[in-house]
């Protein structure tokens, strides 16, 4: 009996029961159902006193007081069942649930009074009063749902603000008429467009205006809870509007943005759509406060942007310091198909908690337009609402009717509160609809026709919303006009601005990016980074690295590690990837360059190979980690196992990357092929967001590669892939054999005047393969070579072999095993951009050479040879040698590997 749940109709003979039983030998009941019935006993009276004569027409059946209890309970579980928040319903929702006879009264109860409990801080109430009551708060405009809720205090935040006022709103005449206006200007902002630009596509917010009023009132009061900056997420839907009335990017900007003679100013790129360019500004409110906003660069692709908004926040919060995520929060609005049907949405809640993601709470706004595309919620979701994927954080979720502007407000300001309150998430499920189609050249009614109908009959909400306050005497019919007459000539006067002929005689402000997110660097340039460090610095950290203090007590075979790798380092030969890799980061940190890195499993390595967290044997929650003990002037390291997420994390590390460039910023696949996971973030945003937004990132990207027999998953990073997304000198592709070229190649991301994605293929067997070292010479002087000479040198060559990566050690094992002395092998070490004049200054060296081939693990159709073969078409005659062409990536079995591999070498050398 510990969870009062039980007190409803369908238990009502059980209680019966058991009060009489209570009443009778009140020592044979459990203790709980004792505490039950004696405080219901003490309940009648409010002082604790026996029941009066005067009051004994008060005399409490505990079975009848139990029902009121389950009364309580039903409604503020189930009562957003019933709720009027969709405005396209005509009758309010049924269910059976909340009926009189099912919650266990009859009408001669209805006068009953009856302690309420923990509602309302517990008053006298009769039937008929608490049920009216109860309904008012829970099924009005405003459904709650919030019991999922574990944390009893979370429970009474929220009933503290909605049931004493019964979910009913609150404003002063001055912030009523505020939010009238802020739906005026939604609304026609939407139709002046509709009517001059008529037939473009805007991804209008008409029938959802009550947006434009939900965030300003979040803008509004972001800083009197101590908002200082907030980094919003959307989609493509009400975007202008939102870049209009909210962020405040020029009227005249955008008329101009829609003219078909207008060219955007960009030092390069190919652009985007007006509907999907980033934007920032500081707003300030009415009590001259300022709250800065940054709208994220966002694509097509909707939901993506959700992982993006939570990794720049987080990078933003430390940049704040240690208040960050106070000060910082990140608002994310979804559209209700795309919230229920994606699965990142669900990836980025998961993250909400974790250690190395959360960022103190998201501030949710779901335009709920009860349609997809085309495509109805029965068929876009299995839940009851597309909201419930919130509850996996025990989110608490408003669903608010979008034509009642005040109680959206209302919700919104509780849930800014919530977020602030508890560092959570919160939802509010703004239900609205779609004025037309998609897009304004879509017809709807193709496929909706009923739903249609009753849109086009359906009242704006201006108009809705203009005769309550009217009714409520806030102004008369003529001030609502005159407020709407003003806003029209503003708009008028910005399109006869944006009409100007000439730049020359618009306002310098418009002239400029005008909030753009826009970043600008130099071209891409293959000079030689200075990436060597004096050999007694980085000696200090090799031993620092690798000598742990006594009060840790570290797994043995980790200890024998470490010291090998200190007596490597000693002896100056023998560093293998792993200890490349710590000295890079190690050499970066004490230059005061902070280093991130996340994914799944990454403190220990996939290949058990970092141990970049060492665990005590004793004691879990004591770890030493010997990066953020290098001295103490050196910059923070952080390491996180991720959640078992690729788009999400990715995106999350993606988003941090283009806040925090002094950081270097990398995300590891667990295998080079679960990249496959996160194919929408590397399209959309690594790829090509300095091409559409210039939004620079100088993210890494480390994906196991290589073919060991260990079959189609786990051997392929899908090299093909990225080249084939190479142009523009966008990203970096490397696929490398040294450790040496591992570190150096990490220095050289963050000691360059430009920033690009960087995408390794990192090793596997050659983790430990003990011809893939380097000397300490090696890190100490030089720098990344983007192509390696054959380092044997060869009399007189005849066959030249260009390959990349791991199937390097393959053949020059192949070479020494047959004694073969007349093939030379070049090492192309970056694949994109590829530094071609480096590559012919080799070829030249090899000119007498009768026969150039390419060699690679890979199937025919994947790997690099594609990309290749049309680099260098008109350079040299290139032949391929490779696996067959396949569908799979590699083959299953060890033994048909093994077989695939000698033919591979063998085909290499054939004479």
């Amino acid at each position: 009996m510990k969870n009062l749940s039980i007190a409803n109709r369908w238990n009502v003979d059980l209680i019966d029961r058991y009060y009489r039983q209570w009443i009778e030998q009140p020592q044979q009941i459990d203790p709980s159902w004792r505490a039950f019935f004696e405080g219901f006993e003490l309940g009648r009276d409010k002082n604790g006193q026996p029941a009066t004569d005067q009051r004994a027409r008060y005399r409490v059946d505990p079975a009848k007081q139990a029902r009121v209890t389950g009364a309580i309970y039903a409604y503020r579980s189930i009562g957003h069942t019933i709720a009027r928040f969709n405005p396209l319903l005509d009758e309010p929702p049924v269910n059976p649930r909340l009926s009189l006879e099912r919650l266990g009264f009859s009408e001669e109860d209805l006068d009953q009074s009856y302690h309420t409990g923990n509602y309302l801080n517990g008053v006298d109430m009769t039937v008929r009063e608490l049920l009216e009551r109860l309904k008012k708060t829970y099924c009005g405009f405003v459904g709650v749902e919030y019991l999922h809720i574990q944390e009893t205090k979370k429970r009474r935040w929220l009933q503290a603000r909605m049931e004493p006022n019964s979910n009913l709103s609150q404003f002063s005449r001055e912030q009523t008429l505020r939010i009238f206006r802020k739906i005026i200007e939604g609304e026609a902002f939407e139709q002046f467009l509709h009517t001059r630009y008529l037939g473009q596509k805007r991804f209008s917010l008409e029938g959802a205006e009550t947006l434009i009023a939900c965030l300003d009132a979040i803008v509004q009061k972001g800083p009197q809870v101590g908002i200082q900056k907030i980094v919003m997420g959307m989609a493509h839907r009400g975007r202008l509007n939102v870049l209009a009335n909210i962020l405040g990017k020029s009227y005249e900007f955008i008329f101009r943005e829609f003219s078909e003679n207008y060219l955007p100013k960009m030092a390069y790129g190919s652009g985007d759509v007006k509907y999907h360019l980033g934007y920032e500004t500081t707003c300030t409110t009415e009590s001259q406060q300022e709250v800065a906003i940054s709208l994220v660069a966002n694509p097509s692709h909707l939901e993506a942007i959700n992982s993006i908004v939570e990794g720049s926040t987080r990078a933003e919060q430390q940049l704040c310091g240690p208040q960050g995520r106070q000060h910082i929060m990140p608002l994310l609005i979804h559209g209700d198909a795309a919230f229920a049907g994606q699965g990142t949405v669900t990836e980025v809640f998961n993250l909400s908690k974790l250690t190395g993601y959360r960022t103190g709470g998201t501030l949710h706004i779901v335009a709920n337009n009860q349609i997809g595309f085309t495509t109805n919620p029965c068929d876009a979701r299995s839940s009851r609402y597309c909201t419930d994927v919130a509850k996996i954080v025990e989110a608490p979720i408003f669903h608010v009717n979008g034509d009642d502007p005040l109680s959206v407000v209302m919700v919104a300001e509780w849930a800014l509160d919530y977020r602030q309150t508890f560092n959570e998430d919160v939802v509010i499920d703004m239900y609205c609809y779609r004025k037309h189609g998609h897009n304004e050249a879509d017809e709807p009614t193709f496929t909706q026709p009923f739903l249609y109908k009753k849109i086009k009959h359906h009242p704006a909400i201006s108009n809705l919303f203009e005769q309550q306050l009217i009714r409520q005497k806030v102004f008369t019919p003529q001030q609502a006009e005159a407020l709407k007459q003003k806003f029209q000539k503003t708009l008028a006067d910005a399109f006869q601005n944006a009409k100007a002929p000439s730049p020359s005689k618009t306002p310098q402000r418009l002239r400029k990016f005008e909030g753009s997110t826009a970043e600008f660097q130099p071209p891409y340039d293959f000079k030689e980074s200075k990436t060597g460090v004096a050999r007694e610095n980085i000696e200090a950290i090799a031993q620092k690295l690798t000598h742990v203090p006594e009060i840790y007590q570290i797994n043995e075979k980790i200890k024998r590690l470490l010291t090998a790798k200190w007596n490597a380092f000693q002896s100056g030969e023998g560093i293998d990837w792993a200890f490349a890799e710590a000295l890079g980061f190690g050499t970066l940190l004490t230059e005061e360059i902070s280093v991130r890195l996340s994914g799944q499993d990454s403190e220990r390595g996939t290949f058990s190979q970092r141990h970049a967290a060492l665990y005590d044997i004793e004691n879990q929650d004591k770890c030493y980690r010997p990066l953020s003990h290098l001295s103490e002037q050196q910059a923070p390291f952080y390491v996180h196992n991720s959640s078992l997420s690729e788009a999400a994390i990715l995106g999350f590390e993606f988003g941090y990357s283009l806040i925090h460039p002094q950081t270097l910023c990398l995300w590891e696949a667990q295998f080079g092929d679960f990249a496959n996971g996160a194919q929408v973030t590397i399209d959309q945003f690594i790829s090509s967001s300095e091409a559409k937004w210039q939004r620079l990132s100088g993210l890494v990207m480390l994906l196991p590669h290589g073919y060991e027999g260990q079959g189609p998953e786990h051997s392929s990073a899908r090299l093909e892939r990225f080249l084939q997304a190479c142009a523009e000198d966008n990203i970096q592709v490397c696929n490398l054999t040294t450790p040496a070229q591992y570190y150096h190649v990490l220095r050289r991301q963050m000691h360059r005047a430009f920033r690009k994605p960087l995408i390794i293929m990192t090793p596997k067997s050659l983790l430990r393969h003990k011809s893939c070292t380097s000397l300490v010479e090696a890190f100490t002087t030089g720098s990344f070579q983007c192509i390696l000479d054959d380092p044997e040198p060869l009399p007189e060559p005849n066959r030249l072999i260009l390959c990349s990566g791991k199937v390097y050690y393959d053949l020059i094992a192949y070479r020494k095993a047959e004694a073969i002395t007349d093939t030379a092998i070049i090492r192309i070490e970056q694949l994109y951009p590829l530094h071609v004049k480096r590559l012919q200054e080799l070829l030249q060296h090899y000119a007498s050479v009768a026969e150039i081939l390419w060699c690679q693990e890979e199937p025919e159709n994947m790997g690099a040879w594609a990309y290749m073969a049309l680099q260098l078409r008109h350079m040299i005659d290139l032949q391929c040698i490779s696996r067959p062409a396949a569908a799979s990536p590699a083959v299953g079995s060890l033994l048909l590997h093994d077989k695939q591999q000698n033919e591979l070498m063998r085909a290499a050398f054939s004479r």
